[in-house]
């Protein structure tokens, strides 16, 4: 482990850990959300990120929901990244993603399309999964087919991600391939993680786990498959990568998460890394580590670009 993610980690633990603790205003929590990606993630050369917009789903033909292109350098025309932003479901956005969407772009060719779905409290689930859907349909509509589309997210955004893999497999349009990093997989917060790992976690008590999914469930129980994709089936599923700390109070929800997709029949790459903060490779730039594990994503991708 690199002396830099020592010290921001411990910087974590002190600072970010107990906002989190206290936390109850998602209008709040967002704003702290925007304003630390403005700060600390770093932007990457060549990259650009154009506001677009996607039809919504529902019957109003004339809605839409905001979406960005992301890419940096080169990129290719014949494949594309579907990205799903992480924050909990009650925070982030395309804005707070995008330089990290954007090293990955650069490393692959890949351009990403990063819809800005719909947050809880005012729209809980499975209202992400909605919008998710739709900007899987936007794609095909655009002339992608279903193998030219990978699938990626992190936190909120790798369990979202993972849903919408699990609606594509069971209705034969499986991607090329997907990626979760420190992917949240399970709102009934059952891994043992959870607790073992209270203490551990860099941002997040283990026992704000009720009060979160009371703000996102709606009206889905906890181990409704559209919410928990650790309860979904993932019928003739393609590879799929998976990476997480062993720091976090998730890295049981990542550890299950690939035994379902193993038992499943697909190809699972399980990556954990040592005492690494939640979804670490967002802090590309700061410390060794958060390049390293991105540079295996880019890997990963290659093998179907």
């Amino acid at each position: 482990m690199s002396l830099t993610l020592r010290l921001m980690g411990a910087m974590m633990r002190l600072t970010v850990r107990p906002m989190m603790r206290r936390a109850t205003d998602p209008q709040k929590m967002r704003h702290h959300f925007e304003r630390a990606a403005r700060r600390w993630f770093r932007p990457v050369p060549h990259m650009h990120a154009i506001p677009c917009q996607f039809p919504a789903p529902g019957s109003d033909l004339h809605a839409v929901r905001d979406a960005l292109w992301v890419g940096a350098g080169p990129v290719m025309s014949d494949q594309v990244l579907l990205y799903l932003h992480g924050g909990g479901y009650i925070a982030g956005s395309p804005k707070t993603h995008q330089a990290m969407v954007a090293r990955i772009s650069r490393m692959t060719g890949l351009r990403a399309f990063v819809p800005d779905y719909r947050l809880a409290p005012e729209h809980p689930l499975p209202a992400a999964l909605q919008d998710a859907r739709a900007a899987h349909a936007h794609l095909l509509q655009r002339g992608y087919r279903p193998d030219q589309i990978i699938l990626g997210g992190d936190s909120a955004g790798g369990g979202l991600a993972l849903a919408l893999l699990a609606e594509l497999c069971q209705n034969s349009q499986p991607p090329a391939a997907a990626f979760a990093l420190s992917p949240f997989c399970d709102l009934a917060f059952t891994g043992a993680s959870v607790q073992g790992n209270g203490r551990r976690d860099h941002f997040f008590p283990g026992d704000r786990g009720p009060y979160l999914a009371q703000m996102i469930l709606g009206d889905l129980a906890p181990d409704d498959p559209r919410a928990s994709p650790l309860y979904a089936n993932f019928p003739d599923c393609p590879p799929v990568l998976i990476q997480v700390s062993d720091a976090e109070i998730l890295y049981d929800d990542a550890r299950r998460m690939a035994d379902k997709l193993h038992d499943a029949g697909a190809e699972v790459i399980l990556q954990i890394w040592q005492d690494a903060p939640h979804v670490w490779q967002i802090f590309d730039g700061w410390f060794p580590e958060a390049r390293a594990a991105l540079r295996d994503v880019a890997r990963f991708l290659q093998r179907f670009t």
